[in-house]
Protein backbone atom coordinates (compact mmCIF):
# COMPACT_ATOMS: atom_id res chain seq x y z
CA UNK A 1 0.00 0.00 0.00
CA UNK A 2 1.30 3.02 -1.14
CA UNK A 3 1.47 6.02 1.93
CA UNK A 4 -0.21 9.21 1.26
CA UNK A 5 1.96 12.45 2.30
CA UNK A 6 1.53 13.71 5.62
CA UNK A 7 2.80 17.42 4.28
CA UNK A 8 0.08 20.13 5.25
CA UNK A 9 1.09 23.15 3.26
CA UNK A 10 1.18 26.68 4.43
CA UNK A 11 -1.70 29.25 3.80
CA UNK A 12 0.02 31.78 1.39
CA UNK A 13 -2.03 34.15 -0.59
CA UNK A 14 -2.47 33.49 -4.23
CA UNK A 15 -0.99 35.71 -6.85
CA UNK A 16 -0.77 34.66 -10.78
CA UNK A 17 2.47 34.80 -12.78
CA UNK A 18 1.01 34.51 -16.57
CA UNK A 19 -1.29 32.21 -16.25
CA UNK A 20 0.52 30.02 -13.78
CA UNK A 21 -1.29 30.23 -9.71
CA UNK A 22 1.21 30.19 -7.48
CA UNK A 23 0.38 30.17 -3.75
CA UNK A 24 -3.10 28.92 -1.85
CA UNK A 25 -3.89 25.81 -3.05
CA UNK A 26 -2.02 26.28 -6.55
CA UNK A 27 0.73 23.08 -7.20
CA UNK A 28 3.95 24.02 -6.16
CA UNK A 29 5.70 25.51 -9.54
CA UNK A 30 9.25 24.78 -11.06
CA UNK A 31 10.98 27.40 -12.29
CA UNK A 32 14.57 27.84 -14.38
CA UNK A 33 16.40 30.67 -15.37
CA UNK A 34 18.00 31.21 -18.85
CA UNK A 35 21.71 31.19 -19.43
CA UNK A 36 22.50 32.59 -22.80
CA UNK A 37 23.14 36.14 -23.66
CA UNK A 38 19.99 37.38 -23.50
CA UNK A 39 20.51 40.15 -26.58
CA UNK A 40 20.91 36.87 -28.48
CA UNK A 41 17.50 36.03 -29.39
CA UNK A 42 17.63 33.10 -31.09
CA UNK A 43 19.67 31.84 -28.88
CA UNK A 44 17.73 32.39 -25.96
CA UNK A 45 14.22 31.68 -27.36
CA UNK A 46 15.50 28.16 -28.15
CA UNK A 47 16.54 27.41 -24.46
CA UNK A 48 13.30 28.70 -23.49
CA UNK A 49 11.40 26.24 -25.82
CA UNK A 50 14.15 23.78 -24.27
CA UNK A 51 13.12 24.43 -21.00
CA UNK A 52 9.16 24.86 -22.19
CA UNK A 53 9.27 21.11 -22.96
CA UNK A 54 10.99 19.73 -20.22
CA UNK A 55 7.73 21.39 -18.56
CA UNK A 56 9.30 24.19 -16.38
CA UNK A 57 6.38 26.19 -15.16
CA UNK A 58 7.66 29.57 -15.28
CA UNK A 59 11.20 30.96 -17.03
CA UNK A 60 13.53 33.45 -15.74
CA UNK A 61 15.27 35.81 -17.83
CA UNK A 62 18.17 38.14 -16.95
CA UNK A 63 17.70 42.25 -18.55
CA UNK A 64 20.21 43.90 -17.49
CA UNK A 65 20.21 46.61 -20.10
CA UNK A 66 17.97 48.86 -22.33
CA UNK A 67 19.28 47.06 -25.24
CA UNK A 68 18.19 43.74 -22.92
CA UNK A 69 14.72 44.70 -22.60
CA UNK A 70 14.22 45.35 -26.43
CA UNK A 71 15.52 42.01 -27.07
CA UNK A 72 12.89 40.89 -24.35
CA UNK A 73 10.19 42.30 -26.23
CA UNK A 74 11.12 40.04 -29.04
CA UNK A 75 11.70 37.04 -26.95
CA UNK A 76 8.51 37.19 -25.27
CA UNK A 77 6.81 37.80 -28.78
CA UNK A 78 8.01 33.85 -29.43
CA UNK A 79 7.31 31.71 -26.39
CA UNK A 80 4.49 30.86 -24.39
CA UNK A 81 5.72 30.44 -21.20
CA UNK A 82 5.81 32.42 -18.13
CA UNK A 83 8.50 35.31 -17.79
CA UNK A 84 10.08 36.82 -15.25
CA UNK A 85 12.66 39.78 -16.00
CA UNK A 86 15.53 39.68 -13.22
CA UNK A 87 16.41 43.29 -12.91
CA UNK A 88 18.95 44.82 -10.21
CA UNK A 89 19.01 48.54 -10.12
CA UNK A 90 17.65 50.37 -13.38
CA UNK A 91 14.15 51.04 -12.63
CA UNK A 92 13.80 52.28 -16.39
CA UNK A 93 14.15 48.87 -17.55
CA UNK A 94 11.78 47.45 -15.21
CA UNK A 95 9.00 50.04 -16.65
CA UNK A 96 10.11 49.44 -19.86
CA UNK A 97 9.82 45.01 -19.71
CA UNK A 98 6.28 45.43 -17.85
CA UNK A 99 5.21 47.37 -21.36
CA UNK A 100 6.99 44.59 -22.97
CA UNK A 101 4.45 41.91 -21.47
CA UNK A 102 6.65 40.57 -18.35
CA UNK A 103 4.62 37.96 -16.54
CA UNK A 104 6.36 39.48 -13.29
CA UNK A 105 9.55 41.81 -12.12
CA UNK A 106 12.42 40.10 -9.88
CA UNK A 107 13.74 43.41 -8.29
CA UNK A 108 13.90 44.10 -5.05
CA UNK A 109 12.45 48.32 -4.37
CA UNK A 110 15.36 48.72 -2.08
CA UNK A 111 17.70 48.63 -4.35
CA UNK A 112 15.64 51.39 -6.80
CA UNK A 113 16.88 54.50 -5.02
CA UNK A 114 14.69 57.22 -4.48
CA UNK A 115 11.09 56.61 -3.47
CA UNK A 116 9.72 58.32 -6.79
CA UNK A 117 11.71 55.95 -8.87
CA UNK A 118 10.02 53.02 -6.70
CA UNK A 119 6.62 54.47 -6.67
CA UNK A 120 7.66 54.70 -10.90
CA UNK A 121 7.76 50.76 -10.98
CA UNK A 122 4.97 49.93 -8.47
CA UNK A 123 2.56 51.82 -10.90
CA UNK A 124 3.83 50.06 -13.81
CA UNK A 125 3.12 46.68 -12.11
CA UNK A 126 -0.37 47.54 -10.84
CA UNK A 127 -1.31 49.07 -14.03
CA UNK A 128 -0.10 46.09 -16.10
CA UNK A 129 -1.24 43.55 -13.22
CA UNK A 130 1.84 42.28 -12.65
CA UNK A 131 3.52 40.64 -9.37
CA UNK A 132 7.18 41.31 -7.94
CA UNK A 133 9.72 38.93 -6.62
CA UNK A 134 12.09 40.07 -3.58
CA UNK A 135 14.89 37.98 -3.96
CA UNK A 136 17.38 38.40 -0.82
CA UNK A 137 20.77 36.72 -1.31
CA UNK A 138 23.19 35.95 0.98
CA UNK A 139 26.14 37.23 -1.13
CA UNK A 140 24.68 40.21 -1.55
CA UNK A 141 23.14 41.82 1.77
CA UNK A 142 22.78 45.71 2.02
CA UNK A 143 26.30 46.77 3.70
CA UNK A 144 24.62 48.30 6.79
CA UNK A 145 23.25 44.91 7.26
CA UNK A 146 26.67 43.16 6.87
CA UNK A 147 27.94 45.87 9.59
CA UNK A 148 25.54 44.81 12.01
CA UNK A 149 25.60 41.54 11.55
CA UNK A 150 29.31 40.98 10.44
CA UNK A 151 28.38 37.69 8.24
CA UNK A 152 25.36 36.56 6.88
CA UNK A 153 22.54 35.03 8.98
CA UNK A 154 19.06 34.06 8.76
CA UNK A 155 17.93 37.03 10.79
CA UNK A 156 20.20 39.15 8.15
CA UNK A 157 18.34 37.82 5.29
CA UNK A 158 14.52 38.26 6.74
CA UNK A 159 15.43 42.14 8.63
CA UNK A 160 16.73 42.46 4.53
CA UNK A 161 13.34 41.40 3.15
CA UNK A 162 11.19 42.77 5.51
CA UNK A 163 13.11 45.97 4.60
CA UNK A 164 11.87 45.78 0.93
CA UNK A 165 8.50 44.38 2.27
CA UNK A 166 7.97 47.96 4.13
CA UNK A 167 8.57 49.54 1.18
CA UNK A 168 5.61 47.72 -1.08
CA UNK A 169 3.61 47.89 2.29
CA UNK A 170 3.75 51.67 1.96
CA UNK A 171 2.69 51.71 -1.66
CA UNK A 172 -0.29 49.15 -0.65
CA UNK A 173 1.36 46.92 -2.87
CA UNK A 174 0.84 43.19 -1.70
CA UNK A 175 0.94 41.21 -5.52
CA UNK A 176 4.56 39.87 -4.61
CA UNK A 177 6.16 36.97 -3.89
CA UNK A 178 9.73 36.78 -1.93
CA UNK A 179 13.21 34.27 -1.59
CA UNK A 180 15.44 34.24 1.36
CA UNK A 181 18.43 32.21 -0.58
CA UNK A 182 21.77 31.38 1.07
CA UNK A 183 24.25 28.86 -0.26
CA UNK A 184 24.45 27.26 3.23
CA UNK A 185 21.48 24.61 3.58
CA UNK A 186 20.98 25.71 7.25
CA UNK A 187 20.99 29.25 6.83
CA UNK A 188 18.69 28.97 4.15
CA UNK A 189 16.15 27.00 5.80
CA UNK A 190 16.24 29.28 9.14
CA UNK A 191 15.46 32.17 7.27
CA UNK A 192 12.40 30.89 5.14
CA UNK A 193 11.10 29.13 8.41
CA UNK A 194 11.34 32.22 10.03
CA UNK A 195 9.75 34.34 7.32
CA UNK A 196 7.30 32.11 6.56
CA UNK A 197 5.54 32.93 10.00
CA UNK A 198 6.07 36.90 9.18
CA UNK A 199 4.00 37.10 6.10
CA UNK A 200 1.15 35.26 4.16
CA UNK A 201 2.90 35.91 0.64
CA UNK A 202 4.01 32.67 -1.61
CA UNK A 203 7.51 31.94 -1.17
CA UNK A 204 10.20 30.92 -3.82
CA UNK A 205 12.68 28.41 -2.49
CA UNK A 206 15.96 27.80 -3.73
CA UNK A 207 19.57 26.58 -2.41
CA UNK A 208 21.45 29.61 -4.07
CA UNK A 209 24.71 29.09 -6.05
CA UNK A 210 23.89 25.02 -5.01
CA UNK A 211 26.67 23.55 -7.11
CA UNK A 212 27.24 20.83 -9.91
CA UNK A 213 25.09 18.86 -10.74
CA UNK A 214 25.75 16.19 -8.62
CA UNK A 215 26.52 18.15 -5.64
CA UNK A 216 23.94 20.98 -6.07
CA UNK A 217 21.46 18.27 -6.48
CA UNK A 218 22.20 16.74 -3.24
CA UNK A 219 22.50 20.12 -1.27
CA UNK A 220 19.22 21.34 -2.99
CA UNK A 221 17.50 18.63 -2.50
CA UNK A 222 18.02 18.40 1.55
CA UNK A 223 17.77 22.08 1.37
CA UNK A 224 14.77 22.02 -0.32
CA UNK A 225 13.17 19.11 1.45
CA UNK A 226 13.52 20.50 4.62
CA UNK A 227 11.44 23.19 3.66
CA UNK A 228 8.88 21.23 1.55
CA UNK A 229 8.68 18.67 4.04
CA UNK A 230 7.41 21.06 6.50
CA UNK A 231 5.18 23.18 4.01
CA UNK A 232 6.85 25.98 3.41
CA UNK A 233 7.66 26.57 -0.66
CA UNK A 234 4.99 27.59 -3.13
CA UNK A 235 7.65 27.37 -6.59
CA UNK A 236 11.16 26.25 -6.40
CA UNK A 237 14.52 26.64 -8.67
CA UNK A 238 17.07 24.10 -8.70
CA UNK A 239 20.21 26.34 -8.84
CA UNK A 240 22.97 24.52 -10.29
CA UNK A 241 25.75 24.96 -12.47
CA UNK A 242 24.50 22.95 -15.55
CA UNK A 243 21.84 22.81 -18.26
CA UNK A 244 19.33 24.78 -17.21
CA UNK A 245 16.99 22.17 -18.32
CA UNK A 246 18.81 19.43 -15.72
CA UNK A 247 17.24 22.15 -13.01
CA UNK A 248 13.65 21.72 -14.32
CA UNK A 249 14.24 17.67 -14.21
CA UNK A 250 15.79 17.38 -10.66
CA UNK A 251 13.03 20.26 -9.44
CA UNK A 252 10.33 17.71 -10.48
CA UNK A 253 12.58 14.88 -9.29
CA UNK A 254 12.25 16.27 -5.19
CA UNK A 255 8.10 17.35 -5.43
CA UNK A 256 7.89 13.77 -7.36
CA UNK A 257 9.74 11.96 -3.88
CA UNK A 258 7.53 14.32 -1.46
CA UNK A 259 4.43 13.48 -3.76
CA UNK A 260 3.68 16.86 -4.63
CA UNK A 261 3.49 17.05 -7.85
CA UNK A 262 3.40 14.11 -10.44
CA UNK A 263 5.19 14.10 -14.27
CA UNK A 264 6.62 11.35 -15.93
CA UNK A 265 7.82 8.19 -14.83
CA UNK A 266 8.23 7.63 -11.37
CA UNK A 267 10.90 4.75 -11.53
CA UNK A 268 11.28 2.39 -8.42
CA UNK A 269 14.80 0.29 -8.96
CA UNK A 270 17.21 -1.40 -7.24
CA UNK A 271 21.09 -0.78 -7.27
CA UNK A 272 21.86 -3.92 -8.39
CA UNK A 273 24.00 -7.10 -6.57
CA UNK A 274 25.24 -10.25 -7.42
CA UNK A 275 21.45 -11.95 -7.15
CA UNK A 276 20.41 -9.66 -10.28
CA UNK A 277 19.33 -12.00 -13.47
CA UNK A 278 19.26 -8.94 -16.02
CA UNK A 279 22.10 -6.13 -16.21
CA UNK A 280 19.73 -3.41 -13.62
CA UNK A 281 21.85 -0.42 -14.46
CA UNK A 282 22.27 -0.58 -18.20
CA UNK A 283 18.62 -1.28 -18.60
CA UNK A 284 17.92 1.84 -16.48
CA UNK A 285 20.06 4.15 -18.13
CA UNK A 286 18.53 3.26 -21.43
CA UNK A 287 15.05 2.92 -20.23
CA UNK A 288 15.61 6.96 -18.89
CA UNK A 289 17.27 8.06 -22.18
CA UNK A 290 14.55 6.29 -24.19
CA UNK A 291 11.59 7.36 -22.26
CA UNK A 292 12.76 10.72 -21.78
CA UNK A 293 10.01 13.07 -23.66
CA UNK A 294 7.22 11.01 -21.10
CA UNK A 295 5.60 13.54 -19.03
CA UNK A 296 2.24 11.72 -18.30
CA UNK A 297 2.91 10.22 -14.79
CA UNK A 298 3.50 6.36 -14.45
CA UNK A 299 5.00 3.71 -11.68
CA UNK A 300 7.58 1.55 -13.29
CA UNK A 301 9.28 -1.14 -11.34
CA UNK A 302 12.59 -2.98 -12.32
CA UNK A 303 14.15 -4.91 -9.92
CA UNK A 304 16.78 -7.53 -10.39
CA UNK A 305 15.73 -10.53 -8.20
CA UNK A 306 12.90 -11.97 -6.54
CA UNK A 307 13.62 -11.18 -3.04
CA UNK A 308 12.19 -7.94 -3.36
CA UNK A 309 11.02 -7.49 -7.08
CA UNK A 310 7.64 -9.31 -6.71
CA UNK A 311 6.78 -7.08 -3.31
CA UNK A 312 7.99 -3.29 -5.69
CA UNK A 313 6.18 -4.77 -8.79
CA UNK A 314 2.54 -5.46 -7.01
CA UNK A 315 2.70 -1.25 -5.90
CA UNK A 316 3.28 -0.47 -10.00
CA UNK A 317 1.64 0.15 -12.73
CA UNK A 318 4.29 -1.76 -14.79
CA UNK A 319 6.66 -3.91 -12.82
CA UNK A 320 9.71 -6.18 -13.69
CA UNK A 321 11.37 -8.64 -11.62
CA UNK A 322 14.52 -11.19 -12.63
CA UNK A 323 14.03 -14.69 -12.84
CA UNK A 324 15.37 -17.44 -14.09
CA UNK A 325 15.20 -19.09 -16.88
CA UNK A 326 13.29 -15.50 -17.78
CA UNK A 327 12.26 -12.26 -15.94
CA UNK A 328 8.36 -11.69 -15.13
CA UNK A 329 6.41 -8.97 -16.12
CA UNK A 330 3.77 -7.40 -13.82
CA UNK A 331 0.97 -5.41 -15.10
CA UNK A 332 -1.97 -3.38 -12.53
CA UNK A 333 0.18 -4.88 -9.56
CA UNK A 334 -0.22 -8.67 -11.28
CA UNK A 335 2.09 -11.43 -12.78
CA UNK A 336 1.20 -11.20 -16.65
CA UNK A 337 3.89 -12.59 -18.73
CA UNK A 338 7.65 -13.49 -19.05
CA UNK A 339 10.23 -12.09 -21.42
CA UNK A 340 13.74 -12.52 -21.79
CA UNK A 341 16.99 -10.26 -21.25
CA UNK A 342 17.52 -9.70 -25.74
CA UNK A 343 14.59 -7.97 -25.78
CA UNK A 344 14.01 -6.81 -22.25
CA UNK A 345 14.08 -2.88 -22.63
CA UNK A 346 12.59 -2.80 -26.51
CA UNK A 347 9.51 -4.78 -24.76
CA UNK A 348 9.33 -2.66 -21.58
CA UNK A 349 9.40 0.46 -23.67
CA UNK A 350 6.63 -0.63 -26.02
CA UNK A 351 4.30 -1.80 -23.06
CA UNK A 352 5.00 1.47 -21.00
CA UNK A 353 4.17 3.86 -24.20
CA UNK A 354 1.18 1.68 -24.20
CA UNK A 355 0.33 2.19 -21.29
CA UNK A 356 0.41 5.90 -21.21
CA UNK A 357 -0.98 6.29 -24.39
CA UNK A 358 -3.64 4.36 -22.90
CA UNK A 359 -3.95 7.06 -19.54
CA UNK A 360 -3.72 10.30 -22.38
CA UNK A 361 -6.85 8.31 -24.15
CA UNK A 362 -8.83 7.98 -20.63
CA UNK A 363 -7.97 11.45 -19.89
CA UNK A 364 -9.17 12.86 -23.01
CA UNK A 365 -12.76 11.08 -22.67
CA UNK A 366 -13.07 12.57 -18.97
CA UNK A 367 -12.32 16.03 -20.07
CA UNK A 368 -15.03 15.33 -22.75
CA UNK A 369 -17.34 13.53 -20.42
CA UNK A 370 -16.80 17.14 -17.60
Amino acid sequence: MKMASPIKRRVSRQIHIGNVAVGGDAPISVQSMTNTETCDVAATVAQIKRLEAACADIVRVSVPSMEAAEAFREIRKQVSVPLVADIHFDHKIAIKVAEYGVDCLRINPGNIGREDRVRAVIDAAKYHNIPIRIGVNAGSLEKELQRKYGEPTPEALVESAMRHIDILDKLDFQNFKLSVKASDVFMAVAAYRQIASQIDQPLHLGITEAGGLRGGTVKSAVGLGLLLMDGIGDTIRVSLAADPVEEVKVGYEILKSLKLRTKGINFIACPSCSRQNFDVISTMNELEARLDDVTTPLDVAVIGCIVNGPGEAKEAEIGLTGGTPNNLVYVAGKPDHKVKNDVLIDHLEQLIREKIALKQEQEKDLIARS
